[in-house]
């Protein structure tokens, strides 16, 4: 089993930054995807981005794409989401997902997830 807990968020005025983490435990996985995926009120949890350990590889969806960057700190076991020039369309709920192997996808079809933390960007 694995573990994941994000922490991170907050509150943020439009334009700020914040940086989301995703600290795994339990089993390690010698390859692995991880990825961000986030629910507002009354909408479907949706891709953000995510990262292939294999190679580093990564994808974003287009609503984030050039204010996002994904990153992984191996050692820590731990995977980040740097936001930019935030958005008040970017307040969810985030969560972020890992799978072993290696494709890398933009859909939930994740086996392991994590709780959420809450991003609230204010106008």
């Amino acid at each position: 089993q694995v573990q994941l807990v994000e922490s991170g968020g907050g509150l943020v005025q439009a334009g700020g930054s914040l940086r989301l983490s995703c600290a795994a435990s339990g089993r390690a996985f010698n390859t692995y995807v991880v990825g961000w995926f986030r629910q507002a009120p009354g909408k479907e949890r949706e891709f953000v981005a995510a990262m292939r350990s294999f190679d580093g590889r990564t994808l974003y969806a287009d609503s984030v794409k050039g204010r996002c960057n994904i990153t992984e700190d191996k050692a820590k076991r731990t995977v980040y989401l740097q936001m930019n020039s935030m958005k008040p369309e970017d307040t969810a709920l985030y969560y972020c997902a890992t799978n072993p192997g290696l494709v890398l996808t933009t859909t939930r079809t994740y086996d392991y997830w994590g709780q959420g933390t809450q991003v609230t960007v204010s106008s």
